[in-house]
């Protein structure tokens, strides 16, 4: 007797071939340590990270943010369509069952009628009525509708982690926006005073001249000078208004209903702030856990698309019953049961297309997913680099300051006195006018690398 294959050899022989799947181990190995200076790693970043910039009214606009951010709001729509789509591709793995009932009627116009229908000269209607429930099922021989539904399951998982991603950014723009416009009005507060001490060495200025001691050309001098610091004033009011512009819209809010309460720049102060370990990062942030769930997604895609190569086992059973009246309708009921099996024989390449489609796709979404880590490692750097070289340069930029005002204290007290002349005045305010400037900005940066740093760290998020 010659051996033969049945068919469920055959099905059972090409469902072991179905299950392979592409190696796609992730070979990013994390560094053992940050190569810029950081905080000791037992520092655990806290969700509520804002807290710690000394700031009530930084906690208030967060609030706000959340509650009236639109990005946010359709981020969380997303989350929402995600599940209804799990719900979808989940359904094929239980039967569908259906009931259905019909009444209907067939009526000669002329003639004498024929076998199917029952008519006669006096009656020539036929009045029929039945009623069913039904129920159909898809074998999951090969795994495939399993596998449909656990790629849902991980698209889910990657709205909502798109979803954390949305707030972080958001919550942290809302901070870096928030400092920026504080030092913008410090900036401001800082123009009017240096145009009103303009205005002072004006006025000696004027005096000197208006007695003789001091040349035209001195007078016009420092009368350019006030005109610069007068043009200042104007220019700093702008770009403070376009940063509580900025500021209102992450907040969904027009700027005229934005409130930043009496905080004033100088209050505000950055958090000793602990990285950790390079490692811990792949469990912080929700973006590498997105793109994490979207490779298994991708994997569990490979199993559909191949389980659409393979036989499909359907059965489906039926309880029916029909009567001429409608008071008979369960008077004879019967039942169907039917098992009908499908394979696919030519589709010119278009399964075999879509599992090359499937595999491709998972082979990019693992360069997304190394490539998420590694602009990760890059966030922190950057963050911790800044850090370090702006906390190096406040400690000069501090002497800085401090010198350049007690220049120009003692230039203008000698300019007074008649011991000195205009141009070392100048001289001296230009320097204070600019190393006053420069400090809010360094401090500016500052606190903006520590919204950065509890960004590129997840802002406290953990993997549950």
């Amino acid at each position: 007797m010659k051996p033969t294959l049945s068919l469920l050899s055959l099905c059972l022989l090409l469902g072991a071939c179905s299950h392979s799947t592409p190696d796609d181990n992730n070979d990013v190995v994390p560094p053992p340590c940050w190569q810029s200076a950081h905080a000791p790693a037992s520092q655990q970043v806290s969700q509520q990270w804002w807290e710690q910039f000394g700031s009530p009214e930084l906690g208030r606009l967060i609030s706000q943010a959340r509650a009236g951010s639109y990005d946010l709001a359709g981020a969380m729509a997303r989350v929402r369509q995600a599940q209804a789509s799990a719900v979808i591709a989940g359904a094929p793995l239980l039967p569908e069952v259906k009931f259905g009932t019909n009444a209907n009627r067939q009526k000669l116009l002329r003639g004498k009628g024929y076998s199917q229908l029952d008519a006669s000269d006096d009656n020539k209607a036929v009045d029929y009525f039945d009623a069913s429930l039904s129920a159909s099922y898809e074998v999951d021989f090969w795994g495939g509708k399993a596998a449909a539904r656990d790629s849902a399951l991980q698209a889910l998982k990657a709205s909502e982690f798109d979803r954390a991603t949305v707030e972080l950014t958001l919550l942290s723009g809302v901070a870096s926006s928030y400092v920026q416009t504080l030092a913008l009005d410090e900036q401001l507060r800082i123009a009017r005073l240096n145009l009103a001490n303009a205005q002072s060495v004006l006025h000696v200025v004027q005096t000197r001249y208006d007695a003789g001691s001091a040349t035209a050309l001195e007078l016009a001098q420092q009368k350019s000078l006030v005109a610069s610091q007068q043009r200042q004033v104007p220019l700093a009011e702008q770009q403070a208004q376009e940063a509580r512009i900025t500021l209102a819209v992450l907040l969904g809010e027009p700027v005229q209903n934005l409130a930043l309460g009496d905080t004033t720049f100088a209050r505000l102060h950055w958090p000793s702030t602990g990285s950790g370990l390079p490692s811990e990062l792949l469990g912080r942030r929700p973006d590498i856990a997105s793109a994490e769930a979207k490779l298994i997604a991708a994997r569990a895609d490979i199993t559909v698309a191949r389980a659409a190569m393979l036989p499909s086992l359907t059965l489906s059973a039926s309880l029916g019953s029909g009567a001429d009246r409608f008071s008979n309708i369960l008077r004879s009921p019967f039942y169907t049961l039917t098992a009908g099996l499908a394979a696919p024989i030519f589709n010119n390449g278009r399964l075999s297309a879509e599992r090359d489609k499937a595999t491709a796709r998972q082979q990019e979404l693992l360069q997304a997913y190394r490539g998420s880590i590694i602009s990760a490692f890059a966030d922190v750097e950057k963050a911790l680099n800044s850090a370090s070289g702006l906390d190096q340069q406040r400690q000069w930029q501090d002497e800085e300051l401090k010198q350049a005002q007690r220049a120009f204290d003692i230039a203008q007290s000698r300019y007074t006195a008649g011991a000195e002349g205009l141009l070392t005045v100048l001289q001296t305010q230009s320097t204070l006018y600019q190393a006053q400037d420069q400090s809010v900005q360094l401090r500016m940066a500052r606190l903006q690398a520590s919204v950065a740093l509890y960004k590129a760290l997840g802002g406290g998020w953990r993997v549950q």
